[in-house]
């Protein structure tokens, strides 16, 4: 089965609001999706990392700039 990626946008979205934003766009996946987050370093990446090892998601950073962070998210039960 080929994997589709979904990407969300999340730069400049402030806290909590971009954790929620994650959890949204999780909850919408199927099993082949895979989603690709893009967010702004510091508070913003520590929230939603946080949020989605709770969840039982790992991630993989892919990107990685001075001001942003760009990661993969996959589930693994």
């Amino acid at each position: 089965m080929k994997e589709v990626l979904k990407f969300l946008d999340l730069q400049s979205i402030p806290c909590p609001l971009n954790v929620v934003k994650c959890k949204l766009a999780l909850e919408k996946l199927s099993p082949d999706e895979t989603l690709i987050v893009h967010l702004d370093k510091g508070e913003p990446e520590i929230m939603v990392k946080r949020a989605l090892k709770e969840m039982k998601f790992f991630f993989k950073t892919i990107e990685e700039g001075q001001k942003t962070i760009k990661f993969k998210i996959v589930y693994e039960s």
